[in-house]
């Protein structure tokens, strides 16, 4: 066949393979992986959990909801079992003047979440030990918190060192030996104030 043959039957094929990769679709991008740490949160009841007296805890459509009311009673929500070394995984939304927290450890070690009483101002991922330690505060996490929407939560305890990530984002890390004994996993409904906590996709792994 002539060489210029040749090039014209290349040059269609080009033009025809072109058209017909043309009208393949686009794959959506697929979501991210999943945490494949261990649910403590089935999304239906409170299986797992020791289940207070104060009717302020609930589960509905998958999340696990703490909710005061007038009365400004405080609630804790604890595990049935007991962790040392964990990890710590979930998602969380607020809005507005809340005070909760996620326990960890004996003596018990507070990851604040939302406003601080003492300090009157948001404290998301800080950890409390009767004060805000200057090393033990998370001064990212204003930029890193989305107000109003589900925000990632990862906290792990290792020994003596905790450290803690928010929206996949390192935001702080904390020493201290005093909180060595396995305890079980703690969510807070701080008293004195009228909020509403929700928590999703809460997982933990015994490291």
């Amino acid at each position: 066949m002539p060489t210029a043959s040749l090039h014209t039957v290349g040059t269609l094929l080009i033009a025809c393979l072109g058209l017909a990769t043309a009208h393949i679709p686009t794959q959506a991008a697929e979501p991210p992986p999943t945490s494949s740490l261990p649910l403590i949160f089935n999304g239906r009841d409170l299986t797992g959990w020791q289940v207070p007296a104060e009717p302020y805890w609930q589960v509905a459509d998958g999340v696990l909801i703490g909710q005061s009311d007038e009365q400004k009673k405080g609630s804790m929500l604890y595990t049935e079992r007991a962790y040392g070394d964990v990890i710590v995984e979930g998602e969380v939304r607020f809005t507005g003047d809340i005070d909760s927290g996620i326990m960890v450890r004996k003596p018990e070690l507070q990851l604040q979440i939302g406003v601080s009483r003492s300090l009157k101002r948001d404290m998301t991922c800080s950890f409390y030990t009767g004060k805000y330690p200057e090393e033990a505060r998370a001064p990212r996490a204003a930029e890193l918190l989305k107000a109003g929407e589900w925000n990632r939560i990862r906290l792990e305890a290792k020994g003596d060192t905790f450290t803690v990530w928010l929206n996949g984002e390192q935001v702080s890390q904390y020493e201290n030996e005093k909180y060595a004994e396995p305890a079980p996993i703690g969510l807070q409904i701080h008293a004195g104030v009228v909020m509403k906590v929700e928590f999703r996709d809460l997982r933990a792994l015994a490291l």
